[in-house]
């Protein structure tokens, strides 16, 4: 039988995205996406944020390294969406006009 564990500064909300308790609109994905696709180490994190206490840092980075495969599934979920967003924002009346500005 498994143990259950406690992440000290994280809150797993059941289903929607874990995040930190003191700071819930800073998700453990976004964390691990410094560390692992910026090749972040924990102390340049904390300097890129400085508001995040270190602790708070670790702790996702801990999550996240428990969690691995439903963490990383966030993140291409993410990624596909921001692809998505992106190509049809090209497509956008603005986006033509600015376009036809910048090539005249």
């Amino acid at each position: 039988m498994g143990t259950a564990l406690h992440y000290p500064h994280i809150l797993d909300q059941g289903g929607k995205s874990p995040c930190l308790e003191r700071w819930p609109r800073v998700r453990v994905a976004q964390i691990a996406m410094d560390h692992v696709g910026c090749e972040r180490t924990a102390e340049e994190i904390a300097r890129q944020y400085p508001h995040l206490a270190p602790a708070e840092i670790h702790a996702a980075l801990a999550y996240y390294f428990d969690h691995k495969d439903e963490i990383d599934r966030e993140i291409q979920a993410e990624v596909r969406q921001a692809d998505l967003a992106a190509s049809t924002a090209r497509h956008t009346p603005l986006a033509t006009k600015l376009a036809a500005l910048a090539h005249p």
